[in-house]
């Protein structure tokens, strides 16, 4: 078996403690080791508080919920689906597995979030032509919300379904509220590198009890109910398991502690590479409170002493990852000739950007490293 290389300060890796073993192996005692069981159930029901939701589908990964949430508000074969272009590529697959194009719409360079006076002139003129899309996907980025309340304003001017992709914003709040709260539906993530981590795995919430219980039926290949398996519509498998649930339990139980952790980490970031000439670090939106589930620096060419590449190489030598921003999705060849509004602001942040390691269990002694490292070529 390979164990971890435990010299290496990776970009954002697993933090799980005594707690979690002991509700895994309590989890494995009970013979629960289906994709459904009390776990399963009572992650459901941890999560849809957590997200100020009224319920919640537990799935084996965020893009299974992302996925489930398209398909739950309509979205089908021709239609399109307004994303921002800054995000990972999940987003816009999801689409793609509907058969739905991806339309992508740059950000607000004050938040890197979904720009919402793009959203509006791209419905607007939609509007016009009687071609509206089957959705807007926005996307809270690096632990960051979109700003909920202006795109729920704007889609219901429209009556066009709002769907919140909260991959990477658990913990984070927008006026007051928690990340996925807002939309139609909303998806997290587990993956590995996450606040928190179920090893792999995904929530689907919202408020609608009819809607969230055909997610879990969809999510279990639609079966119906009867004794024999009887389908007559596709579905998929993607439930999470009780193992996994479980550990999705203890993690959520400290989840305030995790995202306290990345907050100190972002703040002794700004407070050490301020004065950094060319040196910027991610904006922060005026409504809410990031997680800063990843601290993302920006170098200006201008002024820098040298290209975001050349820091990451420089610390990937001392065997520290770093990794480029999110490359924009209308830049990917997989997405080549996709409907693009702006872009620019998109291209910049790529250009320019550098995710530091942000993990919750990282050590004084790891931040002064990667500090340390970085200011010998910054400075």
């Amino acid at each position: 078996m390979n164990e971890p290389d435990t010299a290496r300060i990776y970009l954002s890796p697993p933090h799980v403690g005594p707690a979690d073993r002991r509700r895994l192996i309590a989890a494995l005692d009970s013979n629960w080791v289906a994709p459904l069981g009390p776990e399963v159930d009572g992650f459901e029901q941890d999560m849809a508080s957590c997200s100020g939701r009224q319920h919640a589908a537990a799935t084996n990964s965020g893009t299974a919920a992302l996925h489930l949430a398209l398909r739950l508000v309509g979205v089908g074969a021709g239609d399109d689906v307004l994303m921002p272009s800054l995000t990972f590529v999940a987003t816009a697959n999801v689409a793609v597995y509907l058969g739905a194009r991806p339309v992508f719409v740059d950000v607000d360079p004050s938040t890197w979030t979904i720009d919402p006076e793009l959203v509006t002139s791209e419905l607007a003129a939609r509007a016009a032509e009687g071609r509206l899309p089957g959705a807007v996907l926005a996307v809270d980025l690096y632990g960051q919300c979109a700003d909920y309340d202006r795109l729920t304003a704007i889609c219901a001017e429209y009556d066009v379904p709002l769907v919140i992709d909260a991959a990477e914003s658990l913990g984070a709040t927008y006026r007051g509220r928690p990340a996925g709260s807002a939309g139609v539906l909303a998806a997290f993530s587990f993956n590995g590198n996450k606040i928190i981590t179920t090893s792999g795995g995904g929530m689907l919430v919202g408020d609608d009890e009819n809607q969230i219980s055909r997610a879990r039926q969809l999510a279990a290949q639609a079966r119906m109910p009867a004794a024999h398996y009887e389908h007559v519509e596709l579905g998929y498998n993607y439930r999470l398991s009780n193992l996994l649930a479980a550990l999705g339990r203890g993690q959520l139980e400290v989840l305030a502690d995790r995202v306290a952790s990345r907050r100190s980490i972002n703040a002794e970031y700004r407070a050490r590479l301020d004065d950094v000439p060319g040196l910027s670090f991610m904006p922060i939106a005026g409504y809410g409170e990031p997680s800063h589930w990843l601290t993302v620096v920006q170098l200006d060419p201008n002024h820098a002493r040298c290209t975001p590449e050349d820091l990451r190489l420089r610390l990937e030598a001392a065997n520290v990852e770093a990794r480029p921003g999110w490359k924009p999705l209308h830049l990917q060849p997989l997405f080549a000739g996709a409907p693009i509004r702006g872009g620019a602001i998109s291209e910049q942040i790529f250009d320019r950007a550098l995710c530091l390691p942000s993990g919750s269990a990282m050590t004084p002694e790891q931040m002064d490293k990667v500090i340390t490292l970085a200011r010998d070529v910054l400075v």
